[in-house]
């Protein structure tokens, strides 16, 4: 068996990273970074893994979410506690829906790079280089800003680190308390607009007075009070991820310590390319995003390529076809899977393959969409005998007007009026908590359905 070297990637067809003008001072970055502490720790990803393999085994549920693409403006801890609070209502919700442990994945703390679908854009007849990232260029449209700076990796570094630091507090520190997130939740359910969702939220809360009056929850406080946590990014910028990657000392395989699960782009999945190359040599948990063009001999390649020991936690699948396509594609591509009898996560991210430009010029998606692409996601797996292991939302704790839409029906007009992002459209704090109602009212009826065929 060959050994793998952090570096092969460099000698592999590579696309969407950015050509450095400076060469020496790129040098200077990376072997700066790579004296700097790892960010994630391999424990932690091999933990992360576990989870994961309980997932593709319909014991657990994925839920991963976050921004489209980190920002260093906007970058704040109210930002981050807004978003994790969500992110903790979400998972309250969509437990209750599974009766089953959510894996919690943020889009965080290293989410700072993005494929562009064209290398220039062009603006009142002015061309320059695409925005690619914080991580890589400025997002001002003036020729300097749109400059490659291999300077920005290392702001790129210390924000990740601010960020999983303020994590890890609230992850253990008594903000992921259970009875303070179902109380945000039926601040949401309270509005007129959400109450369908009462119901459920009532539930829920019967649920939690139960165990209290059972003496569960002070018998377990801090279980119920604290979660597990973990960050996730798109591996883009291959010399910030070679530049992290570290050899475990307890199991000698090497780790990405840039996050603790790195996924590979739809325009990225090449099998001779440079990202395959590097994402096959970790140890990290390893997303593979799979669009239209998705071949199934590509796919059963990529498996074999990605997951030789066919490790169960190792590869997840992020499905991305776009309302109305799911039927088209996911069946052969689940057919796949199945006659190679791969561990894989299936997971549903409903966001990138509902772009559109509104008639106010924004791009956006509608919430309507989005649901839509959730619920044909599940109905594909049903049909299979699959199982729809998660979900994959790009979303912000902000009220934001980027997609339209939910109880709040955020309209094309609403748009200018708070719309923040740097890259894609995002989910606000209601429609994301909307969704995973949604999200939970699919997983009780799947829940239902299993106990009807076992019964």
């Amino acid at each position: 068996m060959s050994i793998w070297d952090k570096s092969a990637w460099r000698s592999k067809p590579r696309v969407q990273m950015p050509d450095y003008l400076d060469a020496d001072k790129l040098t200077a970055v990376e072997a700066q970074l790579s004296q700097y502490p790892p960010l994630v720790f391999a424990g932690e990803a091999r933990q992360l893994k576990e989870k994961l393999g309980a997932v593709s085994r319909g014991e657990a549920f994925l839920l991963q979410g976050g921004d489209c693409a980190e920002s260093f403006g906007e970058f704040s801890a109210d930002t981050l506690r807004d978003t994790f609070k969500v992110f903790l209502q979400m998972s309250m919700v969509l437990t209750f829906g599974a009766k089953l442990p959510v894996v919690k994945v943020g889009r965080v703390a290293g989410q700072m790079a993005k494929p562009r679908s064209a290398p220039m854009e062009t603006v009142e007849g002015v061309e320059l280089p695409s925005y690619r990232g914080d991580i890589i260029n400025g997002f001002d449209f003036t020729p300097d800003a749109r400059i490659p700076d291999p300077d920005r990796m290392l702001q790129a570094y210390t924000q990740a680190a601010a960020s999983l630091n303020l994590l890890r507090a609230f992850s253990t520190g008594g903000f992921a308390d259970m009875r303070r997130v179902h109380a945000w939740t039926l601040g949401f359910t309270d509005q007129d607009d959400a109450r369908k969702y009462r119901d459920m939220a009532n539930r829920i809360q019967d649920t939690i007075d139960f165990m209290e009056a059972a003496g569960v929850g002070s018998a377990a406080a801090h279980e119920y009070s604290t979660v597990s946590f973990y960050t996730s990014h798109e591996a883009l910028l291959l010399e910030y991820e070679e530049a992290l990657t570290r050899i475990d000392s307890t199991s000698g395989k090497w780790l990405a310590g840039s996050g603790h699960m790195i996924w590979i782009g739809d325009r990225t999945r090449q099998p001779d390319g440079a990202h395959v190359e590097f994402c096959k040599g970790v140890m990290n948990p390893i997303g593979l995003k799979c669009g239209p063009s998705m071949t199934t001999g590509h796919l059963k390649s990529l498996m074999a390529t990605l997951n030789p020991e066919n490790e169960p936690g190792r590869l997840t699948l992020i499905a991305r076809f776009g309302a109305g396509n799911v039927g088209e594609h996911l069946p052969r591509l689940i057919k796949a899977v199945q006659e190679e009898g791969a561990n894989v996560v299936w997971s549903c991210d409903p966001m990138h393959g509902n772009t559109i430009k509104a008639a106010s010029g924004y791009k956006t998606r509608p919430f309507e969409s989005v649901l839509r692409e959730v619920q044909e996601f599940f109905g594909v797996h049903r049909a299979e005998g699959s199982i729809p292991g998660g979900v994959h939302f790009e979303m912000t704790g902000k009220d934001v007007t980027e997609c339209t839409g939910g109880v709040r029906a955020v309209t094309d007009e609403d748009l200018s009026s708070r719309y923040h992002t740097a890259c894609d459209p995002r989910l606000n704090a209601s429609q994301s908590l909307e969704l995973a109602f949604l999200v939970a009212e699919e997983l009780i009826g799947l829940r239902e359905t299993r106990a009807v065929k076992a019964g």
